[in-house]
């Protein structure tokens, strides 16, 4: 893997930070891509989302995918929150 990236992202709360943990385990366990590879490593209200790809546009690709998936995540939960 040629391209890197790190990624710090903060969290209201360890909650928050679980939901979008769990939201994102598929794609975790398993890289929606081969040219790409994540990981996510997690510090009290912190994750720290790892992006190594073959090239540079990968790793825009895969930095952008993660990035949507967890704004989207979060997006959800500050509706179902003015909800309740």
């Amino acid at each position: 893997m040629k391209a890197k990236a790190t990624i710090r992202l903060k969290f209201p709360s360890e909650k928050h930070l679980e939901i979008v943990l769990k939201a994102l385990e598929p794609e975790i366990r398993k890289s929606p891509t081969t040219r790409s590879q994540a990981t996510f490593t997690r510090k009290k209200n912190l994750i720290i989302l790892s992006v190594a790809a073959k090239d540079t546009v990968a790793l825009r690709a895969a930095v952008n995918a993660y990035l949507r998936w967890i704004n989207s995540t979060t997006n959800v939960l500050e509706i179902l929150e003015g909800i309740s």
